[in-house]
């Protein structure tokens, strides 16, 4: 089998809109696929070596890469695109087409529930709260993608809409309910609203760039997916591995995260709850 010495997904996939795609943008793409496939790999690893107490913040990340694995290859390859009319387009006229890679909204999909779920989780808010912003996630993701394929001006209206929803979705995850404390399970409240900032400060920039790229049209194809790109790996492999470095020092008695009978009896959680011990054990007087 030969092997190129060149990046030919546009000659095989050609674009068919006005404002699309470049050969190095689709070169930055496999980059950063390349990237998200060694981080998922490493991921995987930890997983294997980690307790099993630990590993649900492997689980959440897991399907998070592959999807960020699968997207941005076929956003590289030059698929998963539609032609979308510009109502405010780079030449200030109403007619020229764009490419609108609903791939990344797939991505997004994914990626900031995940999120959301992993802030909950060093949080400790209850998964009915967590699970409420989850929604409120994917309302926002919605939001943007209806708007992304709408041609007309009646976008920013979709715009609008996801804006509200990311609002209530950041002030949820700043200010949550409880609020970690100073010791909960390890995790200083300095530590949590440090990550909880990062998280909202680059969910802050999706919608700059949305604005620039998918919905005004002032960016090309190629700087919109630069810009993305940078925030996908940031938000996804940046903030995915930092709960992953901090969760070293979690006290998994604190946090909640023995999931068996046998880890529950082991930490405690069960007499906690119980008052006494479980399996018919006797009480130490």
């Amino acid at each position: 089998m030969a092997v190129f010495p060149r990046n030919n997904a546009l000659y095989t996939n050609p674009p068919g809109a006005s404002e699309q795609l470049s050969t190095q943008g689709s070169s930055w793409l496999f980059a950063v696929t390349a990237i998200f496939g060694v981080a998922l790999l490493i991921n995987l690893t930890l997983t294997a070596l980690s307790t099993s107490s630990k590993r649900h913040i492997h689980h959440l990340l897991t399907p998070t890469l592959f999807t960020a694995l699968l997207t941005y290859y076929a956003s590289a390859s030059d698929l998963a695109w539609s032609p979308i009319v510009q109502s405010t387009a780079l030449s200030h006229s109403v007619g020229p087409t764009r490419q609108i890679f609903w791939a990344k909204y797939i991505l997004w999909s994914v990626a900031f529930p995940t999120i959301t779920a992993l802030l909950g989780l060093v949080g400790r808010v209850p998964w009915s709260t967590v699970g409420y912003q989850v929604v409120l996630a994917w309302v926002w993701v919605l939001s943007l993608l209806v708007a992304g394929f709408t041609g007309s001006l009646y976008k920013w209206g979709f715009f609008g809409f996801g804006l509200v929803a990311e609002g209530v979705l950041a002030w949820g995850t700043l200010f949550p309910s409880p609020a970690p404390g100073n010791t909960s399970g390890g995790v200083r409240r300095g530590e949590y609203l440090a990550l909880a900032g990062a998280v909202n400060f680059l969910w802050v920039l999706y919608p700059l760039a949305w604005g620039l790229t998918d919905g005004g049209n002032y960016l090309g194809v190629t700087p919109g997916f630069i810009w993305f790109g940078i925030l996908d790996l940031l938000l996804i492999v940046g903030v995915g591995f930092a709960v992953v470095g901090l969760a070293g020092k979690w006290d998994d008695k604190a946090l909640g995260f023995a999931s068996t009978p046998q880890q529950q009896q082991q930490t405690g959680i069960l007499e906690k709850e119980t008052g006494g011990p479980v399996n018919g054990g006797e009480a130490s007087v």
